[in-house]
């Protein structure tokens, strides 16, 4: 009987040996296209299987076959049961593995690098599934030794509770970084901003966030508090909108103010990558009589930006100048008339003009 019961249990061994060889060994032709994916799944199924998952079959096969006491039926089955689980434990990680593989290969970018926001998914999903996986393994051999298990899932779970509030903010975090790797409001590269603080993405963990400042330091950032704050993703603009003012003196004339926009538009209109929006005498200020341009840059290269706003502020500054318009600053001019009986006196005027550190009277000085 036990000759019979060894080489029943020989059979599913030595077959599922034979067939790991040949679907694990090289490949002798090409897999269809279609069917790729799939033949590599079943290829690393295959070259991962182990000894202990062809010994669990063959102690099930000898079961069939051995007529053994319930006691020793009962414990033979026990362990054919925790080696299969140890095989399907290692087979899990494969086909954990092979999904997240497969879900990068989905959504690459157009120069066929990895999504940078789906690698940060990828790394929290594996480690997710790898926990359910082993708690099931864990629970489906704890309930094969005759375990409890209902009372103990009932157990964990009332602890669960104390563990969940004692750590509230680790599982915030953790809750957040899977938001932020599914939603992604940013991913690995983009420069934000966050109240005070801008820099660019570097790491997204399960709990923190790294980025890199401008100055070259490193800023770590909980996940919660960034999905709690306002932020400013630079990364994504298309075009940068720029808003910028000027101003000239009273003593313009109404012609050269009229001049004044043809030569702003004319300015931006002769620089790379920019577009105007409007030029416009919009107001007369309390020194100044002000302009308003806003205008658009094809790029959201913040040097870029720089540039055409340098280029554009010399040419106003020159057409300026051309046209003899000189730019305000804050100045006060006083304006004082003399009627008194001294000839030519009654229409003499004085002017004062005051910048805030001297004072230059022109004119006639007022009679005491």
């Amino acid at each position: 009987m036990w000759g019979v019961a060894i080489g029943v249990a020989i059979v599913p061994m030595a077959t599922l040996t034979i067939a790991r060889r040949v679907l694990g060994g090289p490949k002798r032709r090409p897999a269809p296209p279609l069917d790729a994916e799939y033949h590599s799944l079943m290829t690393g199924l295959a070259r991962t299987w182990t000894t202990l998952g062809s010994l669990s079959l063959g102690i099930f096969a000898m079961l069939g076959v051995l007529d053994l006491p319930a006691k020793a039926q009962v414990w033979t089955w026990r362990v054919g049961v925790g080696l299969l689980a140890i095989q399907g434990l290692v087979w899990g990680r494969v086909l954990a593995d092979w999904l997240i593989r497969r879900y990068l290969d989905k959504h690459r970018l157009s120069d066929g690098q990895p999504d940078p926001a789906v690698q940060g998914v990828s790394s929290t999903l594996r480690w997710i599934s790898l926990f359910v996986l082993y708690a099931g393994v864990l629970l489906l051999a704890l309930d094969n030794m005759g375990v409890d298990v209902t009372a103990l899932v009932a157990g964990l779970g009332i602890g669960g509770i104390a563990v969940a509030l004692a750590l509230q903010n680790v599982l915030s975090d953790l809750f957040a970084s899977l938001s932020i790797t599914l939603d992604k409001p940013f991913v690995v590269g983009d420069f934000i901003v966050v109240g005070t603080e801008l820099g660019t993405i570097e790491r997204i963990g399960i709990k923190t966030t790294r980025v890199r400042s401008l100055s070259g330091e490193q800023l770590v950032f909980s996940n919660n508090d960034l999905l709690t704050a306002r932020i400013r993703n630079f990364k994504r603009m298309q075009e940068r909108r720029i808003v910028f003012q000027f101003g000239v003196t009273y003593q313009t004339t109404p012609e050269q103010l009229e001049a004044i926009t043809p030569m702003v538009r004319a300015a931006i209109a002769k620089v790379p990558g920019t577009r105007l929006d409007r030029c416009h005498f919009f107001r007369f200020g309390a020194f100044s009589l002000d302009f308003e341009v806003v205008y658009f840059v094809a790029s959201a290269e913040y040097n870029a930006y720089m540039d055409a706003q340098q280029a554009i502020n010399l040419a106003i500054a020159r057409g300026l100048a051309s046209m003899n318009v000189e730019f305000a600053y804050p100045t006060q001019t006083l304006f004082l008339r003399h009627d008194g009986n001294t000839p030519g006196d009654a229409q003499s005027e004085s002017r004062a003009t005051t910048d805030g550190s001297a004072q230059a009277f022109t004119g006639a000085r007022p009679t005491l």
